[in-house]
């Protein structure tokens, strides 16, 4: 059975439902993590719907997320700063998150994850398809010129950070039947409670705790479920990429998202995807990896058109 890397999925299946499990979600806990000189109050739930005033990356070298952002970098857009005001998509949001969950719980975080979720943690003993490495090392090369990328490793994350030790944000890694056991539960126990308005980035796309809305518009995933009827999915389930050579291109995207559908969802940076409908527990997963043809990354189209063509097959069937 193909085991993939599930990368950012790790947030939403993970790292979301337990700070809602052990959390104070509103409380204030800036000094905790280090922040001694941040004015406005850091909290839980700002980190969940990534409205933390968080930049998107910084290279894992084992000192706090806080030391991190005393030091300018720049040349490279994971680098950016966060715009005050607007959701800013943050892998260090989630790695504070982690923290916080091991403080709380005294248990390290990989454990309790896999405790919880029976997803597995790296190292792994199966080994996802590898793929070339993505626009992390880059950032890693602006940010830190000094210092050696993380060594491949089949065992490891495809994600630079995650390969360094860093938690919360990716690590994790599934099968199919694995990540089904979890999302039967998942979707019943934990995913009704991050589809809540939280906040919203420069475009009007909407964040909840821990997922994000799924907008209509061209182009768009949401496009391909909004028909499906109340009920047609049943329990969760979980589509693999059948290991086609070439994707017929997906529908061009269109700039701005539409409004939201009923549907949230979040993606993996190497491939998978998971959608839930809150009104009737609907989920769905996709299983793919991100591996072109020469061993590279696909780039974000063709990693969409891969995505659009299992997804538009499944719900056609659905669809009649």
């Amino acid at each position: 059975m193909t085991f993939y890397d599930l990368a950012s999925l790790t947030k939403p299946l993970v790292t979301a439902p337990l700070a809602h499990a052990f959390l104070d979600l509103d409380g204030d806990r800036r000094f905790a993590l280090g922040f001694h000189d941040r004015e406005a109050p850091l909290t839980a739930r700002q980190l969940l719907c990534h409205a933390g005033g968080l930049p998107p990356w910084r290279p894992f070298l084992g000192d706090s997320v806080a030391e991190q952002m005393r030091r300018p970098v720049a040349g490279h857009p994971l680098l950016r700063y966060a715009t005050a005001g607007e959701a800013t998509y943050s892998d260090l949001g989630y790695r504070l998150l982690a923290q916080l969950i091991e403080m709380e719980t005294r248990v390290p975080f990989a454990r309790i994850g896999a405790a919880m979720s029976g997803l597995a943690p790296a190292p792994w003993r199966e080994l996802p398809v590898q793929a070339l490495n993505g626009p992390d090392a880059d950032a890693w090369r602006a940010a830190e010129p000094e210092v050696p990328l993380p060594a491949p490793d089949p065992h490891r994350p495809h994600d630079l950070n995650a390969r360094a030790g860093m938690a919360g944000h990716a690590g994790f890694g599934a099968t199919m039947g694995s990540l089904r056991n979890w999302l039967l539960i998942w979707s019943k126990q934990w995913a009704p409670r991050m589809c809540v308005e939280a906040s919203r980035e420069s475009d009007g796309s909407l964040w909840g705790l821990g997922l994000r809305a799924a907008h209509r518009g061209r182009g768009r995933f949401a496009e391909l479920l909004q028909d499906l009827p109340l009920g047609s999915l049943g329990e969760a389930r979980v589509l693999e990429w059948p290991g086609e050579d070439r994707d017929a291109p997906a529908p061009e995207l269109g700039l701005e998202p539409g409004p939201p559908s009923g549907w949230w969802c979040h993606f993996g940076f190497t491939g998978p995807a998971v959608f839930f409908r809150p009104e009737d527990g609907a989920c769905l997963a996709l299983l793919l990896h991100r591996r072109g043809m020469e061993g590279g990354c696909l780039d974000a189209e063709a990693l969409r058109a891969r995505r659009w063509a299992i997804l538009s097959r499944f719900t056609a069937t659905l669809k009649g």
